[in-house]
């Protein structure tokens, strides 16, 4: 088994499963995050449990990390491989006849997005973890609410996570029926798993967008 994750298709494989999972995750994220534009006591609740629950915290959020920086550097390895096994360049290959511009660039999405994920690193999780571990502050269940409203008052943190969430939506677009094909479970469903995965990679971004810019113009 370790042999095949070390093959090209088992490097696929395995970096289509950390996929799925983050993309799953996405899921639980922006319904979590929705629950503050209709009630900020069901905000407050739903984030003081994620935030104080041992399974999430010890169990649940190491795999994240682990699967968000797997992800990533299995997406650079495989594109190193890629352009050995070409040999030259995306442009020197008329790579646009035969893929579409997001599926050769996928590479630059990746690195805006990791670059983002940094961000909400530095401006959610840090000052969590400073919060309960390093300060060890007295908990406040009701403190999560005007946390979220206080990071998104900058215009220009706002326009950075608009941005990036723009350019998620393109990277899901391809990468949703990608991780499928890799698993090779696209056929005689790829037309239904393309509407699929244009449906998820508009409405997943979109609804991160409409929080950032919701709690921008209501602070």
């Amino acid at each position: 088994m370790s042999g095949f994750f070390k093959s090209s298709i088992g490097k696929k494989v395995a970096m289509s499963l950390s996929a799925f999972f983050l993309m799953f995750f996405l899921v639980m994220h922006v319904s979590i995050n929705l629950l503050s534009v209709f009630s900020e006591e069901t905000f407050n609740t739903a984030s003081h449990f994620m935030g104080t629950n041992w399974l999430v915290q010890f169990i649940m959020q190491p795999v994240l990390i682990f699967g968000v920086i797997f992800h990533f550097v299995m997406g650079f390895v495989l594109e190193i491989k890629n352009k050995k096994a070409k040999g030259v360049a995306y442009a020197k290959n008329n790579g646009a006849a035969n893929s579409s511009w997001m599926s050769r660039n996928m590479i630059y999405s990746g690195l805006v997005i990791l670059a983002f994920i940094v961000l909400h690193f530095i401006d959610f999780w840090f000052p969590e973890i400073n919060h309960k571990y390093i300060e060890v502050l007295p908990e406040d269940p009701t403190r999560y609410f005007g946390e979220l409203q206080h990071k998104f008052s900058s215009p220009l943190r706002v326009g950075a996570y608009v941005i990036a969430f723009i350019l998620l939506g393109l990277h899901l677009a391809h990468g949703f029926t990608s991780a499928f094909q890799s698993l090779g479970i696209t056929a005689g469903r790829k037309k239904t798993l393309q509407s699929i995965g244009k449906a998820y990679a508009i409405l997943i971004p979109l609804g991160f967008i409409f929080i950032a810019l919701f709690h921008h113009f209501n602070h």
